[in-house]
């Protein structure tokens, strides 16, 4: 499962990281506040939509739903990366080349691992933290201005963004164990209403139809639809590893800025590049196994019956119930996931 987790982060990062020049070159029509309303809006009402055809076709049985106990951490995960992330990040993109921008998010893979590691005692090791400092002196590089190293305000407000959803992203992985989908869902409704009530508050026009419906679109496929496998992949590698593997978004969205917006290729974007890319396949090539306990612990996921579950009843797999894991002690290779969040 954990390479098949790693291929969900991986296109949760794709999807995410194409949003970012697109979101560009909406700024250049719809100010920053509305424009954060409608991306979020058009991820919940496109998974929503996805939610009814699901439920309609009998499919979202497999998963747990959220609980009573999960509202206080999904408001922070709205509250972070639903409301002051994007506004962050699309401030600092109107004040940013696209590319450039695009690459300065690799600080949120950073950010995750930061927080992972020294808040909630995930293990990372030293392939993991030497990929980090090849992508915090990626992200120096881009931030270089002749005679002096300086950040900018964009680059300053797009790193306020990182910080946000490294926040989110660890919050997030208190959730994993429930429906990515019903999570992303809501995100994305009450996300997107609030950053639209308040444009409109501060007198904010709607803007016309191609525009609303170019933003959904993005919204749905950059911060819906990867919202979704990105929770999922938590689920399987815990949050400094998801993170990690998310810093293939910057470089899918400097492609297309390049590509799109005409921005330069120029030295910078290059060693920055060269330097996230070593740090990115670090992330990539790690192996971690030991011999490891696991605790007694009751909880509710979509599972199948493996290693972990061998508790026994008659139900089509995957299926999702509160079931009871007993003590273990075995070795394989493992991330840190819903079974493995022992300490080192």
């Amino acid at each position: 499962m954990n390479r098949s987790a790693i291929g969900i982060a991986l296109l949760a990062a794709a999807l995410f990281g194409a949003s970012t020049p697109l979101a560009k070159l909406l700024l250049g029509t719809v100010n920053p506040w509305m424009l954060a309303g409608l991306l979020y809006l058009g991820a919940g009402v496109g998974l929503g939509l996805v939610h009814l055809l699901r439920h309609s076709m009998g499919l979202g049985g497999a998963e747990a739903r959220l609980r009573r106990a999960d509202l206080g951490w999904l408001a922070l995960v709205i509250l972070f990366g639903g409301i002051m992330g994007p506004l962050f990040l699309l401030f600092g993109l109107r004040q940013s080349g696209a590319a450039g921008a695009s690459l300065l998010l690799n600080l949120e893979s950073v950010a995750t691992l930061g927080i992972a590691w020294l808040v909630f005692r995930e293990n990372v090791d030293r392939r993991l933290l030497l990929g980090a400092v090849a992508i915090v002196l990626g992200a120096m590089v881009l931030s270089w201005q002749p005679g002096v190293f300086a950040w900018g305000s964009g680059a300053g407000l797009i790193a306020a963004a990182c910080l946000c959803w490294g926040i989110d992203n660890n919050l997030t992985r208190k959730l994993s164990s429930a429906d990515p989908l019903q999570i992303a869902m809501l995100k994305g409704l009450v996300a997107g209403t609030v950053n639209l009530g308040i444009a409109v508050a501060v007198g904010q026009q709607l803007p016309g139809t191609a525009v609303v419906l170019g933003a959904g679109v993005v919204g749905f496929l950059g911060y819906g639809l990867s919202l979704a496998l990105f929770v999922a992949a938590l689920r399987h590698l815990g949050a400094a590893r998801t993170g990690a593997y998310f810093a293939l978004a910057p470089f899918v969205g400097a492609l297309l800025a390049v590509g799109l917006l005409g921005d330069p290729v120029n030295w910078q974007l290059g060693l920055a590049a060269g330097l996230m890319g070593c740090g990115l396949w670090l992330h990539l090539s790690e192996r971690h196994a030991h011999a490891h306990d696991h605790a007694v612990i009751d909880h509710d996921h979509r599972h199948s019956h493996d290693a972990h579950h061998q508790h026994g009843h008659d139900a089509e797999e995957p299926h999702s119930h509160p079931h009871h894991h007993g003590p273990l002690r075995h070795a394989h290779p493992h991330y840190p996931d819903l079974h493995h969040r022992h300490g080192h």
